[in-house]
């Protein structure tokens, strides 16, 4: 039997799952807190303690998100261009942008970046041959700072040596990699994306003091959102002779963030519907970090809205429940992150946190279908991904995996829920549950056997 044992470092917990690769089944899993405020290893151990036979699993690998993730400040010339382009870079790495500049940085913009504990800074700006001056400045002003976080270069390349010169003359670690916009609205994130990988498993895996699981296994290999991005294209495109499920949406809505990944192309699916701005990625990862269940339950409370809050309520037969209780509930989620509900009504106030967290993330994933009025008549322009025909929603994360209803949850990311008709969101998708918390350990098995990892997927993912 060859086994594999397969870690998520969370910043909450860390999970460990142990796979028979022959047999194509799991044998074991079990899960600690997260001990980063210490050492890694003791909650590894304990999470390992519960785990029989991991010693024997031919590959040890994890990911982890502890630490606060890998976290990245993007920059760039243009807002929706460029600036954009860099963020979607950083997204699609695994990354959480803590913040993206645009323009001309500024001495505040300096003093800001500085207050922002980032691991890495992405500059970029200027398509190939255009701008060169934004990206040039921008270098000086990083340059002349004592910012000691590696810097990657992926803008304008008729600029790019020089600004990697400016970088490196100023003692600066650089990296210079391909343009995240070559051409105008022409995105080419791919070399972004494995580079910053490559400086979180040489740089920030020892810097978050990550390197000590090693004792125990081969290694921190990816940060968990990639991990889950890749098992998430997998499942979608297959392997071999091994067929994917299509095209999907994975909604991971944990206790400070609700991300949501694409795996589609996001075309517009009606006839005489123009795309315009930004070419939208294939793999298409975002994350609200407003949107959480626990950490950020109150600027989630406030994003759905206490009217909108309300009428949920009552529409879910709780009108009994006043004001002043589920707020004080929302609270203590945010002040006790390991708080379970204890009965019904507090169930039903965790769960439409849950639904509404899915609701808001998928709207501002999802594109948007606009009419423009000319003298030539109406015309029907689309923005973002058209993700109306989606296949399947697969839902991972506490409010999901531990739901006696997990539908009423992932309904939340549906068009007929949504408030804006003019969303491009799913209408008629499958849903599936990642009950086993597959996904990252899938991911992180891609690396090893793609084929296995996907016929594992396809066995533990439950249809709802």
């Amino acid at each position: 039997m060859e086994l594999a044992l397969l870690i998520d470092i969370g910043s909450t917990y860390t999970k460990v799952a142990l796979f028979d690769l022959q047999g194509i089944r799991l044998t074991g899993r079990n899960q600690a807190y997260t001990t980063v405020e210490r050492d890694v290893t003791i909650g590894l151990k304990k999470a390992l303690s519960g785990l029989q036979g991991w010693e024997q699993a031919r590959y040890k690998l994890a990911c982890s998100s502890a630490a606060g993730g890998l976290k990245i400040i993007a920059i760039g010339l243009v807002p929706d261009l460029t600036a954009e382009a860099a963020r979607r870079a950083a997204l699609g790495a695994g990354g959480k942008v803590l913040k993206t500049y645009s323009y001309e940085l500024t001495n505040r913009d300096m003093e800001d970046i500085k207050t922002l504990d980032s691991d890495i800074i992405l500059l970029a700006g200027g398509t190939d041959g255009g701008n060169k001056d934004n990206i040039i400045h921008n270098a000086r002003m990083l340059a002349g700072s004592n910012l000691d976080q590696p810097v990657i270069v992926a803008g304008n390349k008729s600029a790019a040596e020089e600004v990697g010169g400016i970088l490196r003359k100023a003692g600066k670690e650089t990296y210079l990699t391909e343009n995240v916009m070559p051409e105008l609205e022409e995105l080419n994130i791919e070399p972004a994306r494995e580079l910053i990988r490559n400086i979180f498993l040489k740089k920030i895996i020892q810097a978050k003091g990550l390197d000590r699981v090693n004792e125990l296994i081969d290694g921190v290999i990816m940060p968990t959102p990639a991990a889950v991005l890749k098992a998430a294209e997998l499942l979608a495109d297959g392997f071999a002779e091994e067929e994917g499920l299509g095209e999907l949406m994975v909604i991971d809505v944990g206790g400070a963030t609700t991300d949501v990944h694409s795996i589609a192309s996001g075309k517009p699916s009606r006839p005489g519907v123009n795309w315009r701005g930004l070419e939208e990625p294939y793999s298409k990862r975002t994350v609200e970090g407003d949107l959480g269940m626990r950490y950020s339950a109150p600027s989630l409370y406030s994003a759905i809205g206490s009217d909108s809050f309300r009428e949920q309520l009552e529409e879910c037969g709780y009108s009994d429940i006043s004001k002043d209780k589920y707020e004080a509930m929302i609270n203590r989620l945010h002040q006790d992150v390991e708080y379970i509900p204890k009965n019904q009504e507090e169930q039903i106030i965790d769960n439409l946190l849950g639904r509404n967290a899915v609701r808001l993330a998928v709207a501002r994933h999802v594109g948007l279908l606009k009419t423009i009025y000319t003298p030539m008549g109406a015309s029907s322009l689309q923005e973002g991904k058209d993700l109306t025909g989606i296949k399947y929603v697969i839902g991972t994360g506490g409010i999901i995996v531990n739901n006696d209803d997990p539908g009423f949850i992932l309904a939340g990311a549906l068009y007929r829920n949504q408030k804006r008709p003019e969303l491009l969101a799913p209408v008629e998708p499958d849903f599936m549950v990642d009950r086993e918390y597959l996904l990252a350990a899938a991911g992180l098995l891609a690396e090893i056997t793609p084929e296995t990892s996907l016929r594992l997927m396809k066995k533990y993912l439950e249809k709802v």
